[in-house]
């Protein structure tokens, strides 16, 4: 697919078949998140693959009942590594770099999946702390963003996005 067809065809997907997702289409999304720019290089980040049932369940749980997730064959959970990223831009690193680090990597995941005729939705409303002890995270990994994962079952709801005028400021 062409990037800019990429970009016009993602849409956020709450509703998942009952169809895996293949090996090989897994290995290039995390390949594509590989590939994402972070700060000073130093990927201040890491990334969870969860496809067990159970575990995906108790996500959902945790994304206050967001039970697409559960549906979905793959979610990605995506976590910033402050101390990484601290030992070169110490409390910037710390708490804004890292951050950018994990979103930035979400987004490449997010196109990746388009791009391969997946679906996704990129879930950032959960509890933290549930997350961090349903997959049993460090401390220095801090959960920002998930991302489930799966060919849809339906078509995306289309909402209207903001005019170019009312979104760019031009100086």
């Amino acid at each position: 697919m062409e990037f800019f067809d990429v970009l016009k065809t993602r849409h956020s997907v709450r509703s998942y078949a009952n169809t895996p997702v293949e090996e090989e289409k897994l290995d290039q999304i995390l390949e594509a998140i590989n590939r994402a720019p972070s700060a000073g290089n130093l990927q201040a980040f890491e990334v969870y693959v969860v496809t067990r049932d159970n575990h995906r369940k108790e996500l959902a749980a945790a994304a206050l009942g967001q039970n697409f997730m559960a549906q979905a064959p793959v979610a990605l959970v995506f976590c910033s590594d402050a101390d990484r990223s601290a030992r070169k831009y110490r409390q910037r690193g710390a708490s804004l770099y890292c951050l950018q680090d994990a979103t930035i990597a979400c987004t490449y995941a997010m196109l990746a999946v388009t791009a391969l005729g997946l679906s996704s939705v990129w879930v950032g409303a959960f509890h933290e702390n549930q997350v961090s002890a349903i997959l049993e995270l460090p401390q220095t990994h801090r959960p920002v963003a998930m991302l489930s994962i799966g060919y849809a079952a339906e078509g995306p709801r289309i909402r209207p996005r903001r005019e170019l005028d009312d979104l760019i400021h031009r100086i």
